[in-house]
């Protein structure tokens, strides 16, 4: 195995991962097998999760493009299949003010509405695809913990209004308890819309049938190992095979393989994430917190927790992931989440939990994502860096990469107009790529720190 970034633990790609997706997936059928013995295509795709199969997907229903898709382990295994299933603005964590700064008002506003647009496209696969993952709430909810968070959140959600037009409303906690839940620590929220919640392993297989009845060919347990090239051809080979392309497209996010293609090499910092599910809860224990919603929410902390009510009525808590995934930190992380969800929800605190899991968000340098084609090789496509957003923007950038290969301006190296300044192009590489790990836990300290000054 070659060197990563985490624990061994992280990265088993035939063993799927304990989550109340994979237990829940349904019924969906895929012909999609290994790759074995010598193929090849126009465009290979490393990496089946919404990235990669929403590339594969919109290569062959709108260009007619020859496109093949390697996954490492099966089809969801990695976050495309373990995360909150959340489609939701973000994708960044660039505040709006720096945003600007950097990339002033007008590309600012062009990437919130790509956000916006990416929701909408998700919408829209599932209703045309008849896929069988129900949409649930019609908002995010961002609740405030302390008077000083309100007063943030008001004012930010004040920016999202008069700087990109966004649609976001505030509610005092008198407000938002009788529409919504309520907490012992809270003090009132704001809503983002469009946002839903959804199943992501069923939407993405989902989204890998509708792929596949395009045309594509998807091929599961099938880790690139070794990435070379033959004149015209890249030559990606795996245990079994070999596959010879026109175009590479690199959609692995936080499981990028850095050692296959020096020009990815320390570009990303993946973040471990963990979720726990509960047990369905019944009626009397959901009055217990006033709970009516099914939106998706999020707390105003820096180091924040998601968690969302399921179909099932059970409860799903999310949050910050181990040090380096390894099991007795994974366990200790377990105990010390769950710990979190009863200290919001004194109520729940002898609700069994059934599943726990995780995962990995990818972070970039500039704190955006990352999507285009490299600068001294035009044959290679990429797109990565969701910042735990990427069932919305994944989807939409595997769908701006299909458009840049299959358009006739495949030879310009310019990005399609509807890309915005925000995720052109690679970000720069980790300073010092070996003590990443130690980036993560000064971040974290730093969120500790704020959140204790809220």
């Amino acid at each position: 195995m070659p060197n990563r970034l985490y624990h061994r633990n992280l990265y088993r790609f035939g063993d799927p991962e304990p989550s109340y997706w994979e237990a829940t997936q349904g019924d969906t059928k895929l012909a999609a097998k290994p790759l074995i013995g010598n193929e090849q295509c126009e465009v290979a795709i490393i990496g089946g999760g919404y990235t990669g199969l929403s590339a594969a997907y919109h290569l062959c229903r709108d260009h007619q493009v020859d496109a093949r898709v390697l996954e490492a382990g099966h089809i969801g295994w990695g976050a495309s299949g373990r995360n909150g299933g959340f489609c939701s603005i973000g994708g960044s964590s660039l505040d709006i003010d720096n945003m600007i700064r950097n990339y002033g008002v007008d590309e600012t506003r062009k990437y919130y509405q790509s956000q916006v647009d990416a929701v909408e496209l998700v919408r829209q696969i599932i209703h045309e695809e008849k896929i069988d993952s129900p949409l649930q709430g019609n908002a995010e909810l961002q609740v405030a913990c302390t008077r000083k968070a309100f007063k943030e959140i008001t004012d930010y959600a004040e920016n999202r209004i008069r700087l990109l037009g966004l649609t976001t409303t505030v509610l005092k906690r008198e407000q938002f308890r009788e529409q919504y839940f309520d907490f012992p620590k809270l003090h009132g929220a704001s809503t983002l819309q469009p946002t839903f919640g959804l199943h992501p392993m069923r939407y993405i297989r989902g989204l890998a049938a509708a792929a596949e009845k395009q045309g594509a060919f998807l091929h599961p347990q099938s880790e690139v190992i070794e990435w070379g090239n033959d004149g015209a051809s890249h030559v990606l080979t795996t245990r079994y095979g070999t596959l010879r392309a026109r175009y590479v497209v690199l959609a692995t996010n936080g499981f990028t393989p850095e050692h296959l293609l020096p020009a990815f090499y320390a570009r990303t910092l993946p973040i471990i994430s963990a979720i726990v599910v509960t047990r369905p809860l019944s009626d009397d224990e959901l009055a217990a917190h006033a709970w009516q919603t099914e939106s998706p929410v999020i707390t105003s902390y820096d180091l924040l927790n998601y968690f969302r009510l399921l179909p099932d009525k059970r409860f799903m808590w999310g949050g910050r992931g181990s040090f380096n995934g390894a099991p007795g930190g994974a366990a200790r992380n377990f105990a010390a989440l769950i710990a979190a969800m009863h200290k919001m929800f004194p109520e729940w605190r002898d609700i069994e939990i059934d599943y726990r899991w995780h995962g990995l968000i990818c972070l970039t340098r500039r704190m955006t994502p990352a999507i285009g084609r490299l600068e001294d090789d035009p044959s290679v496509f990429f797109g990565f860096g969701y910042h735990g957003n990427g069932v919305n923007t994944a989807t939409w950038a595997g769908q701006k990469i299909s458009e840049w290969i299959g358009s006739s301006r495949v030879d310009d190296r310019r990005a399609p107009e509807s890309v915005p300044a925000v995720v052109k192009g690679l970000s720069g590489r980790f300073p010092l790529p070996s003590m990443r790990l130690l980036y993560v836990q000064a971040r974290i300290a730093s969120f500790r720190v704020t959140d204790w000054l809220k």
